[in-house]
């Protein structure tokens, strides 16, 4: 028993490390996609009153900051985007091509649900590290309102990670399966 254990655990050891994110660019337009749900759900927000001392004449003192520019909106958008990523999954659409796709019923996949879980970790892990590297400049393009929908895949993919260039950014969430492996 422990050793057919051990074999499962070598096994999907070794798949996980093919199963990597072989073409970044792929993987990131996904991450874009979530993001840019996000900005489309957002609601509209007064601003946030931080008034919440007296001065000696009984006037409300601090600030009144716009949410748009806030760092609130900042933490809402991508607080939690790696977490919903495991709602994503490569769906093998030819021998050649596979698309990112989310997933709305796991039972109705044309891959194994374990092998789709795999997937959904691996873009998972590298949504923390696209984030990792861009988290800084991403909350800078949010806070001045430069990150609108329709703009985000060029944005982050292209401009911020570098990880799509100008004429891969139209293969929006697919890649293809005879590129060379990569690690993030």
């Amino acid at each position: 028993m422990a050793k057919s254990v051990t074999c499962l655990v070598i096994t999907l050891a070794i798949f996980s490390v093919a199963a990597s994110i072989d073409e970044k660019c792929g993987a990131c337009n996904a991450v874009a996609e979530e993001l840019e749900r996000g900005l489309s759900k957002e609601k509209t927000r007064n601003h946030l009153d931080l008034r919440h001392r007296l001065d000696s004449k009984g006037q409300r003192e601090g600030k009144l900051i716009d949410y748009r520019v806030s760092e609130l909106r900042v933490v809402e958008l991508l607080d939690g985007l790696c977490d919903k990523m495991q709602d994503y999954t490569l769906e093998k659409i030819d021998s050649t091509r596979q698309d990112w796709i989310r997933v709305d019923n796991w039972e109705n996949l044309s891959i194994s649900k374990q092998e789709a879980k795999a997937y959904a970790n691996d873009i998972s892990t590298y949504c923390g590290r696209l984030l990792e590297e861009t988290e800084d400049e991403l909350a800078k393009l949010i806070k001045k309102g430069s990150l609108r929908t329709g703009d985000v895949s060029k944005v982050l993919c292209e401009d911020l990670s570098k990880h799509c260039n100008k004429s891969s950014g139209s293969q929006r969430l697919e890649y293809y399966s005879n590129e060379s492996y990569g690690e993030l």
